[in-house]
């Protein structure tokens, strides 16, 4: 097929790296890996940090010269896609251009990792996220990555089709991970971008949470960058360079290497969708101790790929590194169940198989 690819949050071009830059550039791959032409149709990016002002009337004369450019170009013989694919709209960056399109020019619409929360509209989104709500309407398919995303889909609109499909990696890039066993047992590892909201506040549980190990013997190396780092790194002063040390961004076969060091993987994951570091923790064979919220317990086992405690409480952290720290037995089982599982239920190829049976069934059945 010829599929149309939007990101309306952030292009697979964007230069900025990000989890979802990388979910959209491997989901790309993947449909290419089954033959289809797939085309980033529009750079437009359609985000706001407020539901109204001068960003938000900015963003509707943008996206209306978007659309009357692609209605140009889709009514040229030859143009239009076979199937539309919108990855990942939500009340602060809703598909603006696909669903009118696709209408009018009779196209399937489907989307992956949509989302909605109703509380949303209480603080002022209704506008934009009601272009969410339309958009999982006309859908032929809503694919989720989360039950917690087709739950809030369901909650919008119980007649709206959903498919699922797991988190993936590109697995062949970690099958050659050291052995679990033999790992310094202090060593520790986080791999997370500097970003205000959710991830600083994580940086602030995790920092809490080290503080409360008393004389544990400890090393973190933190990879990732961002707007936040000054004060990432003022949260970890106090404990002095020969604990902590940060690495900044990082390319993928660096941070396998700092993982494949790695005892323990930390990170509280407040708010997070999913987390793609964490299926790379856990394939390189490191057991994960994060929060039991939001989308962490889709790629993270309890007891299994590492240990969730309760959420936004640091002394549950502590006590669950300190707990691995001291058993070397239960970590490496752990660390070594993680890989096995990663390796595979989340692989690329799982995906794409997957992936390809849904969009050639919500094309022929459009």
């Amino acid at each position: 097929m010829k599929i149309s690819f939007y990101a309306p949050l952030k292009s697979p071009d964007h230069p900025t790296p990000s989890g979802d830059r990388l979910m959209a550039r491997m989901l790309i791959e993947a449909m290419q890996a089954k033959g289809h032409q797939v085309e980033v149709i529009s750079q437009l990016r359609a985000f706001t940090r407020e539901p109204d002002g001068a960003d938000v009337s900015a963003l509707r004369e943008a996206a209306a010269l978007e659309f009357q450019r692609l209605d140009t170009l889709f009514a040229k013989a030859g143009n239009l896609p076979d199937l539309w694919f919108s990855y990942h709209p939500y009340y602060k960056s809703p598909d603006l251009l696909g669903p009118t399109l696709c209408r009018k020019y009779a196209i399937p619409y489907v989307t992956l990792e949509a989302s909605h929360s109703r509380r949303r509209d209480a603080a002022g989104w209704a506008p934009l996220q009601e272009f969410v709500r339309e958009a999982i309407g006309q859908a032929v398919s809503n694919i989720c990555i989360t039950r917690r995303d087709a739950r809030g889909l369901l909650e919008a609109n119980p007649n709206v089709r959903i498919d699922q499909i797991k988190p993936f990696l590109k697995v062949d890039a970690f099958r050659d991970a050291p052995p679990v066993r033999g790992r310094p047992t202090q060593a520790l590892a986080t791999v997370a971008m500097m970003r205000p909201g959710d991830k600083l506040e994580s940086y602030s549980h995790l920092s809490q949470a080290l503080s409360m190990l008393g004389t544990e013997p400890w090393q973190l190396d933190i990879v990732g960058d961002g707007t936040e780092r000054a004060q990432v790194e003022s949260l970890f002063a106090a404990f002095g360079p020969e604990r902590v040390a940060f690495h900044g961004q990082q390319p993928p076969e660096e941070v396998r290497q700092i993982l494949g060091r790695s005892a323990l993987y930390l990170w509280p994951g407040i708010g997070e969708a999913y987390g793609l570091a964490y299926l790379e923790a856990q394939a390189m064979g490191v057991p994960v101790i994060a929060y039991d919220v939001a989308g962490v317990p889709e790629v993270v086992s309890d007891r299994e790929g590492g240990t969730l405690v309760a959420p936004q409480e640091p002394v549950h952290l502590a006590a669950a590194i300190r707990d691995l720290l001291l058993d070397e037995e239960k970590r490496i089982r752990q660390g070594e169940q993680a890989r096995a599982h990663v390796l595979a239920d989340h692989s690329f190829e799982k995906a794409a198989d997957r992936l390809d049976a849904i969009l050639l069934e919500a094309y022929a059945g459009y």
